[in-house]
């Protein structure tokens, strides 16, 4: 089902893609780059992706500026597949909680079964606070794809038809957005960990158009203002001016992850390269090891995230979320 006619690399790596990287604009206009899981909208018009009603920061750029990127880079997903960078505008779904959960429950356990896999259903049913999601559809507005993820190659390129609209998002949950749930860390010895431990790099930053623009980036280095990237010959030229630097990594077989976000200035340097000029890296979603040191991860983050899930579902007037599964 292809009704809005999108090139078919991109309509095969959101099939088969297991993370995408999800680029959206904060109040001061700067991206910030996190991964996600993408799966097809129902009607085939979107790409959707959610994040947890108890961590709804990225929802909430969105809603607030729909303009959003899409960045499909991840061998370790979907081997052999282009790179496909896709710039469109978001939709926000959190009015009815209870179904964007079951939704989240059928479609991550059909797609990444290693989550769940040997993992006690009644365990499961008392994560709500990771379960109950709201989810964010993007509508295409242009895509560009490489063959190859060293883009050496100069870049395909699809526009939507002029008259493409996206839905309004629903309206936003009231009082004051829950604050950052992880403290900051010390971003130096982050992004040296980062650099040498994850596999997947990409750095955003913002077009002439307020679209993010996020890119696999070929070379890395850590200096002594931040973080030194090299782009391939066919990426498109980047603006100066607020960057984000994202660093990515989980198993072939997806039964988790880690990722680190940095943000800063993006300029040019006089040997060719970019410099990001790091300025703070931010709190991350990452559950890695095996299926104890993950299970011992999980309880931590409930019992910070858990209290918050009562008070996100009162925001928006509606009940806690049940997580069924089949």
């Amino acid at each position: 089902m292809n009704p809005m006619g999108w090139p078919s690399e991109l309509v095969q790596v959101v099939e088969h893609s297991v993370t995408a990287e999800l680029s959206t604009l904060t109040k001061a206009g700067g991206p910030i780059t996190t991964p996600v899981t993408p799966y097809p909208g129902p009607a085939g018009d979107t790409i959707d992706v959610s994040t947890g009603v108890t961590y709804p920061a990225k929802a909430e750029r969105a809603r607030r500026n729909p303009r959003v990127a899409l960045l499909f880079a991840d061998p370790l997903g979907y081997p052999g597949a282009p790179v496909v960078l896709v710039q469109g505008l978001a939709s926000v779904r959190d009015a009815d909680l209870q179904a964007n959960t079951d939704r989240y429950v059928a479609l991550s356990a059909a797609k990444l079964p290693e989550t769940v896999k040997g993992r006690p259903k009644l365990l499961l049913r008392r994560m709500g606070w990771y379960y109950a999601r709201i989810w964010i559809q993007v509508t295409p507005l242009h895509v560009r794809w490489w063959h190859g993820s060293d883009l050496s190659e100069p870049a395909r390129q699809w526009d939507a038809p002029a008259d493409t609209a996206a839905v309004l998002s629903d309206p936003p949950p009231t009082g004051t957005q829950p604050p950052p749930w992880k403290a900051p860390v010390e971003w130096r010895g982050l992004a040296a960990h980062a650099l040498d431990r994850l596999p997947l790099h990409d750095l955003t930053v913002v077009d002439s158009n307020g679209f993010p623009v996020c890119l696999p980036v070929a070379e890395t280095r850590l200096v002594a203002e931040g973080i030194e990237v090299r782009l391939g010959t066919g990426a498109p030229e980047l603006r100066p001016g607020p960057a984000c630097f994202t660093a990515h990594g989980h198993p072939a077989r997806f039964s988790g992850q880690e990722n680190h976000s940095l943000v800063g200035r993006l300029e040019a340097r006089d040997n060719g390269s970019l410099l990001l000029r790091v300025e703070r890296a931010l709190g991350d979603w990452s559950a890695t090891g095996g299926p104890l040191r993950m299970g011992i991860g999980f309880l931590s983050k409930g019992r910070v995230l858990g209290p918050r899930l009562r008070r996100e579902a009162a925001r928006r007037n509606q009940p806690v979320p049940k997580v069924r599964f089949p």
